[in-house]
């Protein structure tokens, strides 16, 4: 059987599977860098050939920038080369991402994840100087965001376009909800996407997606990994499949009402696998959520 991928686009400037990591708390809420590298090492034996820390799922807005630098160190103690290392910059103000990408270089990392300035909605020239601006100010390639249902603001096919000319902007995390305007930027640039919800994974991945960064791989990742596994082989009957089994899993972790920090700690924890609490203004699942994202979990792996 001829193989989907042999004339697809090749480049994964970040691996395949990335998982949207997690950042382990202690009881009283500090940064647990031991249960970090535990983690991390975790989801590389399992599959995840990336990994992206200090994003929102890693509860980016209350980490200190201190924290975010220590967090890479470790991750990168505990996981060597075996995964590539993206860390999310992206704030509101153009001169703080600035250096926390400057910050992310010198901790460690191999690329930086860059959201769109949230809340005060930047026309898309001052949205596409922003993004330049922090690809000018370091080494390290950078990975855009587009998650406009967060932010406010989409980063427009058009703008993607003219930005991919910059030669450290390589990547787009797609959240946009846009499959018309993602499938644009694909045809007309050489940039690697990856499937940022993880319903998407498969379909954008069958149009020339470089991979994924995914929330759910932090509960599954062997799981989320195979579906690309089995496209790769060919087997796309298998990979729909395997796509379509995890869709109640996906559901209750991003979609069921609590944010996917929130429930991804919460089957962690019933795992025993290192996440901790979770830091305000979040609440931890209650018990009825608890239990029931357990109940879906394991009908999933028992599948």
């Amino acid at each position: 059987m001829t193989n989907p991928r042999d004339t697809a686009r090749p480049s994964r400037p970040f691996g395949r599977t990335l998982c949207a990591m997690v950042t382990p708390f202690t009881g009283t809420g500090a940064l647990d860098l031991d249960g970090a590298r535990r983690l991390a090492a975790h989801l590389v034996a399992k599959g995840c050939d990336g990994l992206v820390l200090n994003g929102t799922t890693g509860e980016s807005p209350t980490t200190t920038d201190a924290e975010k630098a220590e967090l890479i160190t470790a991750v990168r103690e505990a996981v060597g080369d075996r995964a590539a290392l993206v860390a999310g910059v992206g704030t509101a103000d153009t001169r703080h991402t600035v250096e926390l990408a400057l910050a992310a270089e010198k901790a460690g990392a191999d690329g930086v994840l860059v959201v769109s300035p949230y809340y005060s909605r930047p026309p898309q020239d001052a949205l596409e100087a922003h993004f330049l601006e922090v690809a000018d100010a370091s080494g390290l390639p950078v990975m855009l965001y587009d998650i406009p249902g967060r932010t406010g603001t989409r980063i427009e096919p058009e703008t993607l376009i003219r930005l991919a000319a910059h030669p450290r902007i390589v990547a787009v995390k797609d959240c946009s909800y846009d499959f018309l305007g993602t499938q644009k930027v694909l045809a007309r640039t050489e940039l690697a996407y990856y499937a940022g919800c993880d319903e998407h994974i498969l379909a954008l991945y069958a149009v020339g997606a470089a991979g994924c960064v995914s929330t759910v791989a932090n509960v599954v990742p062997a799981e989320i990994t195979a579906i690309l596994d089995a496209f790769d082989a060919g087997d796309t009957a298998r990979a729909a499949e395997l796509q379509l089994r995890a869709t109640p899993l996906i559901e209750a972790v991003m979609a069921a009402g609590l944010p996917g920090t929130v429930t991804s700690k919460a089957l962690l924890t019933a795992l025993g696998l290192p996440s901790g609490p979770v830091r305000a203004p979040l609440r931890p699942a209650g018990r009825e959520a608890a239990d029931g994202l357990r109940a879906v979990y394991e009908e999933f792996v028992a599948g």
